[in-house]
Parts: structure tokens; sequence; C-alpha cells
């Protein structure tokens, strides 16, 4: 739907025709939170398909690498498609694919099968950006902001319900359970999709840069290749160093493409912008320490007795010590909220950072105790989640309403590749200390992962205190929310601005 001058704006300033706006943003945070959960599905699941599916555990991997390398493929390109009328048929047909996906990789009788499947599941990683497109085009003013913040930390809340789920299905029934229940949640979110969320949207439709999907497409699909594989083939094999190669160059055509084209994928004066690109680099930063501590926490409960550390729990046993995870992010997606009216959004994210910080800090130093890893969860899912909430909300202030899917789209990318760094990290860390021969490494390796994905954490901190502009301590709603001024005949306007910034005050 194209707003034409004279019907209400959208962005919470408006309703469309067909909104719901009771049910509208629980549905959108059920359909976040089932592509999140689904998203998690797998890792405890590992073993269970390598003996069922008679494979290597190192081709049961591949289940989780193809997974986010479908995610991170399907995540820009999403991204720029919810960003124009196309925008509900984008959900729903990512939707559908995580359900053809679900029910392949249940029914599966080949591996490769179940590779299809897996690789399908995961282009629901790329949902996010569109559910805050929708957000920000339809929910009313006064709750779009704490929507979106509600949406963003899904992304934490699902990880911690992911895994008990998971674990208890890996533990007690075969995998294909688990994507039968994979199936339902996403058929249920499909359903929910089409009933609630409107057509059409306040931007109009663009011809999709395809040049550029490419190319970012294809980096991001290398260098996680290199990232998830580097400990298996080498950090220094020619295909670790050929697939970084690879990724470095296709990043830079795709950096010379997106300034030449008139709509690229990913507008890169955006991110040029010093509030988007410390919401970015934050979000890459962030990524390490989360997904590095879920790991490291995973493996350290499990370690069996023998070792000397550790508590030899079972998967379910697990995936219940992560629980606090999601809870600790429902707590700081309230906090936050508070936190931005009274010292303003840019305080709060990298006090979100520091939190995590200091949460792997203490881990590294104390987690002889069952107790002190149930806190470190909670205060991670508390860091993460203030983190998280904040994010899209600095990207919406600062770009305009066209440019809403496709900018957090990347920003969501962004985290999906810090993980990646943060899981490679931690597996050549435990490796690198594990004894020829053995299977288990030494306590220490535990301490030096965790310190470093704190160093990683850390620099989340200085990136969101030095990169984000000076501004007032009272935060300001984003600027697809105030009211828009009369505008002039197109002949009278004033040219936009080359650089297509939203600058302070303005209303586009």
């Amino acid at each position: 739907m194209t707003v034409t001058r004279g019907n209400p704006p959208t962005g919470g300033s408006g309703r469309s025709r067909g909104t719901r706006p009771g049910v509208l943003l629980p549905s959108l945070m059920f359909m976040a939170l089932s592509v999140s959960v689904i998203s998690t599905l797998g890792a405890p699941m590992v073993p269970t398909i390598a003996r069922e599916q008679q494979v290597s555990l190192g081709a049961a991997q591949w289940t989780l690498t193809v997974t986010l390398l479908a995610g991170a493929i399907a995540g820009p390109v999403l991204g720029r498609l919810g960003d124009g009328p196309r925008r509900r048929g984008a959900i729903q047909g990512a939707l559908a694919c995580v359900l053809v996906g679900s029910v392949l990789a249940a029914a599966a009788p080949a591996f490769w099968l179940l590779m299809a499947g897996r690789s399908l599941q995961g282009v629901g990683m790329g949902l996010m950006p569109l559910a805050i497109s929708v957000a920000r085009d339809h929910l009313p003013a006064e709750r779009m902001r704490s929507g979106i913040a509600s949406l963003s930390v899904t992304t934490s809340v699902g990880a911690g319900l992911g895994y008990p789920v998971t674990g208890m299905i890996a533990q007690h029934l075969d995998y294909r359970a688990g994507f039968w229940f994979a199936a339902l949640l996403s058929a249920l979110a499909l359903g929910l999709v089409t009933w609630v969320v409107p057509t059409g949207s306040s931007t109009p439709g663009r011809r999709l840069d395809t040049v550029g999907a490419v190319l970012l497409c294809t980096g991001l699909a290398t260098v996680l290749l290199a990232l998830s594989q580097g400990s298996v083939w080498g950090w220094a094999s020619p295909a670790t160093l050929g697939c970084l190669a690879g990724a470095v160059s296709a990043f830079a055509l795709w950096v010379v493409s997106a300034l030449r084209v008139g709509h690229p994928l990913v507008d890169i004066r955006l991110v040029r912008n010093r509030a988007v690109l410390a919401a970015n680099v934050t979000a890459l930063l962030m990524g390490i320490g989360m997904f590095g501590v879920l790991s490291l926490v995973t493996l350290y409960t499990q370690v069996p007795a023998s070792a000397g550390y550790g508590f030899q729990l079972s998967l379910t046993a697990t995936g219940l010590i992560l629980l606090p995870l999601s809870l600790g992010s429902i707590t700081a997606n309230r906090a936050a909220s508070a936190l931005v009216s009274r010292i303003g959004l840019n305080r709060v994210l990298p006090l979100g950072a520091l939190l995590v910080c200091a949460d792997l800090v203490l881990l590294a130093v104390w987690r002889d105790h069952l107790g002190i890893l149930v806190l470190g969860t909670f205060l991670l899912g508390n860091g993460v989640g203030a983190s998280y909430a904040v994010m899209p909300l600095l990207i919406v202030r600062h770009v305009p309403p066209s440019e809403t899917g496709s900018a957090t789209g990347f920003n969501q990318v962004l985290r999906v590749v810090g993980g990646s760094v943060g899981s490679a990290t931690v597996s050549a860390i435990l490796l690198a200390h594990t004894p020829a021969g053995g299977e288990t490494p030494d306590s220490g390796a535990y301490t030096l992962a965790l310190l470093v994905t704190a160093g990683a954490a850390f620099l989340g901190v200085v990136t969101a205190v030095v990169l984000p502009p000076r501004r007032s301590r009272t935060p300001e709603l984003p600027a697809a929310t105030e009211p828009e001024a009369p505008q002039p005949p197109a002949a009278h306007r004033p040219a936009a601005p080359a650089s297509g910034i939203v600058r302070r005050g303005s209303t586009r």
C-alpha cells in the first residue's frame, strides 16, 4: 500500500486498513519466538542424528552449519523484501519454507534430505527484520518502541527456551519428534501471519538488487563456512584461507556495487551513521559473547566426573541450566524500557554490554557450583536482552521507513556472524587444550575461552560508548512516529540529501 497525500501516515501515527492492533504484536512475537526456538534445534540432537542416520559426528554437525548458512543468505534478502508491498508475502513464503523444511527433516529417509530440510528451516532466521518493519508501520505510536524492543529480545528468549525443549526431546524421544514439533510451531505461525499481518506497506515497491544480493550472500556464506569448519579443516588449511579470501573479495565488490546502485540491498550510507554503526558493531561483539557462553555452559555442565570438574548433567538438566537466559531477557526488556525513558538509548546499550562482560569474567573465575551457572545465564540474559532491545530502536531512529527491514536485517546478520566467531573461537581454544588422544579439555581452557569472549564484550562496551553521537538525555521516538508535515507539490520540494541519511528532526 502506497501512502498518498491525505492518508494517515503509518509508522505509529496511523493504522492501515485490516490491522488488528490487539493481536498484531503478540502474533509477531509468537512468530519470532517460534523461529528462534526452531533455529536452536539440532545442537543437543547431533549425537542422536549421527547414530540414527549412521553418519559421523562431523557430518551430523553440518545440520547446524547448513542452517546458519541459509539464515545468513536469507536475512539480507528478506530484509529488503520487507521494505515494500511484498512484505506479507515474503513472511508467508519464509514460514512456508520453514514448515516444508521441518516436515522434510522429520520424515527424511536419507541424510541429504535431512540437510535439505535444515536448509529450508534456516530461511526463518531472516524473519526478524520483517517483523520489526510491520511493527514500525502498523503499531500505534505509544506501543511501537516497546513492541520493537520486545521483538528484538525474542532471539535470546527463544535460545533459552529452545535448549531445554530440544534436550528433553533428544534424551527421551528420537530427533524426528523435534522436527515435527518445529513443523507444528511454523504452521501455527503461518496461520497467525495470514490472519493478522496487514497487506502492503507504507513503502512503494522496488526492484531487488540482485547483484548486491549475490555478492553479500556469497561473502556471508564463505566467511561463515570458514568459521564453522575451520577447526575441522585447520585454520591455516587452503580450504579455510580460500574461503576467507573469497569472502573478503565478495564483500569488497559488494561495497562498490552498493555505492553505485540507486536502491542497494543494504544502504552503506546509512550504515555510516554513527548510531547505526554502533548498533551494528556492538551486535557483532555481543554475538561473540552470547553464543560463546551458550557453547561453554552446554559443554561444561556435561563434562564427566572423571575429568575432575564439570557436573555430568543430562541433556535435559543442561537445558534447564540455560532456561534463566529467557527469564533474564524478559526482565531486561522491562528494565531497558524504564532506563531508556531516564537516560536514553545511547547509555542503555553500553550498560547491557558491560553486564555481559562482567558475567563472563564471573564465570571465568568462579563456576564450581550449579547455582553460579544458573546466575551466570540469568545475568547473560539481562545483558543481552537490554542490548538487543535498544539496538533496533537506535537503527529505526536513524533510518527512513523505507530502509527499516534492510537496516535491521543487516544488524541481525551481524549477530549471526558474531555467534559464529564466538563458537569458532571457543572450539579452537578447547581443541588446543585437549590432550593428545583425549576427549576432554582441561579446566583452564574454559577459563581462557570465557576471558576471550569477555574481551569481545568489553570491546562492545567501548564501541557503544564512543561511536554514538552525543545527544540529550530525553529519548526521541523514531522519526517515522513523528507527525508528517504537509508536503508541497513535487515540483517545489527541495532535493533529498544524497546520502539518504535521516537527520535529527526529519519527518521522513
